[in-house]
């Protein structure tokens, strides 16, 4: 398998940081470029050191980053997005300026390369019983469609084309519980592919939110690209957990719930879902990795939530339950 390196810019008081939260992600091994760790390591070395390779000692005066490996398929290209959305994030959240420049590279590809390359991961695919995802710039004929409901997303730099397993877990474990005129609330929606998906599953509207302002243009975007009216469809941005006047405007009594997101903010937004949820509603939690599963829904039980059943692919968990 073919991988690419990723290289991302940042400061020595976030990389503790930023490791967490790409591990979170699927990121598995880091290396990191860091003067002042290695000038720790030189004043703190033990034993006598009579050479230092030179290479070694260029550490010396690095710029501070973090490399690591993703794949060269399309889950690593997912991730990717996933990725360039979480620095995103980081570049508007408080205190941003910790992280350092956040500039991210690929391999010997500049991010703006990368940006018109990516499409060639993405292809047609069926989910679940009834759904076809279709990338917007992919053309598919009538004996592919197969009698499936084409979903139609252009991610743009936002996560979510169906091919991460985080997403089609998701998808597949709403066809089993939606009905007819539910009512959705997609929490961190990127590109809009789980409450578009649950619209042409047969629910009657949805609310997207996203912290990422790109997030919910694109989801709107994509909205309009299957044809879901607009008295259906809104797309909010906005942080949950921060901004009560949000959680107003989202309201409440939804039947369903998705939130593909990371576990450490499922566990922050973990009292927060059963408000937003009719008696016995459905909450669809993902973008979790196997290690943290359990920790999840440890919270989710605590805060009056049921496992009705969990899905497990590649190391990614994704988890159907329901309000006690």
């Amino acid at each position: 398998m073919n991988w690419f390196e990723v290289k991302i810019m940042t400061e020595t008081q976030a990389l503790d940081i930023l490791c967490a939260m790409l591990t979170d992600l699927g990121v598995k091994g880091f290396i990191t470029q860091d003067k002042e760790s290695f000038q720790e390591f030189l004043e703190n070395k033990q034993g006598q050191w009579d050479y230092i390779d030179e290479d070694l000692m260029g550490l010396a005066n690095c710029d501070t980053s973090l490399i690591f490996y993703l794949p060269d398929d399309a889950q690593g290209a997912e991730q990717m997005l996933a990725v360039k959305n979480l620095l995103e994030q980081l570049k508007h959240a408080e205190h941003a300026e910790i992280f350092g420049s956040l500039e991210m590279s690929c391999d010997s590809v500049k991010e703006d390369d990368w940006a018109n390359n990516w499409k060639q991961y993405f292809k047609p695919l069926p989910i679940g019983e009834k759904l076809l995802i279709k990338p917007s710039w992919e053309e598919i004929s009538e004996a592919d469609k197969n009698n499936r409901i084409i979903l139609e997303i252009d991610p743009a730099s936002s996560f979510g084309t169906g091919q991460h397993h985080t997403t089609r877990l998701c998808l597949e474990l709403a066809e089993t519980v939606l009905q007819k005129n539910d009512k959705i609330l997609d929490l961190g929606c990127g590109s809009g592919i789980l409450s578009i998906g649950a619209i042409l599953l047969g629910a009657e509207s949805a609310v997207a939110v996203d912290i990422v302002e790109n997030s919910v243009r694109t989801a709107i975007e994509n909205a309009n690209k299957n044809h879901i009216p607009e008295n259906k469809y809104f797309a909010y941005c906005g942080d949950i957990c921060q901004d009560n006047a949000l959680c107003e405007t989202i309201g409440s009594d939804y039947d369903l719930i998705c939130a593909n997101i990371v576990a450490d903010v499922l566990i922050a937004m973990s009292g927060l879902f059963k408000k937003f949820l009719k008696p016995k509603g459905y909450l669809i939690v993902s973008g979790i990795i196997a290690e943290r599963a359990n920790e999840v829904l440890s919270v989710l039980e605590e805060n009056g939530f049921s496992e009705i059943k969990m899905h497990e692919k590649s190391g990614w968990v994704a988890v159907l339950l329901q309000v006690n």
